[in-house]
């Protein structure tokens, strides 16, 4: 399971939050909802996003923006001097600002008129997990993805799809959904020079191949030989290679991931230490618990508490 994958798992949409606003302009939507991951893609109209400390970012059709919180403030609105006319919490509930009056015109649809020339489709997903973190982290809190091939056909079908009324509409959207952030994900990070070091090096027959073997099986007992060899050179070639592209040399890179994966599991599963191990390749509950405390200076156990009583909060 690489980063990407790690998306999807774990920051799949469930019915939840796939909206489409149907706008008249000028309108306007300050949202305060501490989401991790926003995803906007207007199909219709303009929209511009207004960040509190930067320069309004306008949005076209066919364009996707990904706004990366938690602690981010901003307004969506058309055009950016509009005032707001309604407030978004973090329960996704709506509070009017004034006395402009937005409505739902249906289970996914809402906005302050039905015929409005702006249509704005919107996801937030609840991210969890050091492994997905670690890849959205490398994000800006603004990241807009400008029309393209792979985006466009999703809109189109999300679209055509949330006007549809067959069975099984709220999974078919969330999918949809999940494949248009992952292909603006993967368009974006393929046009920036900040994507991870690994993302990049997958493209490397070498280290890609590499890559592909340590995400694709934990567990396995590998070694700097072994991974050469599949990967088709010696270890000193690999290891020179794949710190070059990765930033780290292999077998600190393995560890590290094998780590994320623990604080994963732990933090959202109930798999005794010693399965965690087995699955993330350690041959000891022992070795895992020494090498977690290592690096994280916590052990397992506690680290598990730590997190289950800090989610606790949040729900709170």
């Amino acid at each position: 399971m690489d980063g990407m994958t790690a998306i999807l798992d774990s920051a799949r949409a469930n019915g939840a939050f796939v909206l489409r606003s149907m706008l008249a302009p000028p309108w306007a939507m300050r949202i305060e909802d501490d989401a991790p991951l926003t995803l906007l893609a207007p199909t219709r109209g303009d929209a511009w996003i207004v960040l509190d400390d930067r320069p309004p970012v306008r949005l076209q059709p066919g364009d996707v923006a990904l706004v990366r919180g938690p602690d981010l403030r901003y307004t969506v609105a058309d055009p950016p001097s509009t005032p707001p006319q309604v407030r978004i919490d973090r329960l996704q509930q709506p509070h009017p600002v004034g006395d402009d009056v937005m409505a739902m015109f249906g289970e996914r649809s809402w906005g302050n008129d039905a015929a409005g020339a702006t249509v704005l489709f919107s996801g937030t997903y609840q991210v969890r997990g050091e492994v997905s973190d670690s890849l959205l982290r490398v994000l800006p809190p603004l990241a807009v993805v400008e029309r393209c091939t792979a985006t466009q056909h999703l809109m189109q079908m999300l679209e055509a799809e949330i006007e549809g009324t067959d069975a099984g509409q709220d999974t078919v959207l969330d999918r949809l959904l999940d494949l248009l952030l992952i292909a603006t994900l993967r368009t974006w990070f393929s046009r920036s020079d900040r994507a991870p070091g690994w993302f990049s090096a997958y493209g490397d027959p070498i280290v890609g191949a590499a890559l592909r073997l340590m995400h694709g099986d934990p567990a396995h007992p590998w070694t700097l030989a072994e991974l050469a060899r599949r990967s088709g050179t010696s270890r000193a070639a690999l290891a020179r290679r794949f710190t070059d592209l990765v930033g780290q040399p292999p077998m600190t890179y393995l560890t590290d991931w094998r780590l994320k994966l623990t604080a994963d599991l732990l933090r959202d599963g109930d798999l005794t230490v010693g399965a965690i191990a087995a699955r993330v390749g350690y041959s000891t509950p022992f070795a895992l618990s020494a090498a977690f405390r290592r690096e994280r200076g916590i052990s397992p156990r506690d680290y598990r508490r730590r997190m289950r009583a800090a989610s606790g909060d949040a729900s709170g």
